[in-house]
């Protein structure tokens, strides 16, 4: 599957990545919610790049595992 195909099937805000924070305000994915041990729930938010490697890793971890690949699967989990 092509980045442009992997990224529609996330939904995009505007946010801050939370791999590259000093790029500022960018378009962004929810990819998950973290619950801190100080409490509370956060957000966490990746840029296009990021989710793209993300989806990569995926890909190569379902391979190794022997497992079907879904891209975008858990998004926004």
């Amino acid at each position: 599957m092509d980045r442009h195909h992997i990224l529609e099937l996330y939904h995009w805000t505007s946010g801050t990545c939370f791999r590259h924070p000093a790029k500022g305000e960018v378009p962004t994915a929810h990819v998950k919610t973290i619950r801190p041990a100080a409490g509370g729930i956060q957000d966490i938010r990746a840029c296009t790049d990021c989710v793209v490697g993300m989806e990569a890793h995926r890909q190569a971890a379902a391979e190794g595992a022997g497992l079907p690949y879904r891209p975008g699967a858990g998004a926004g989990e």
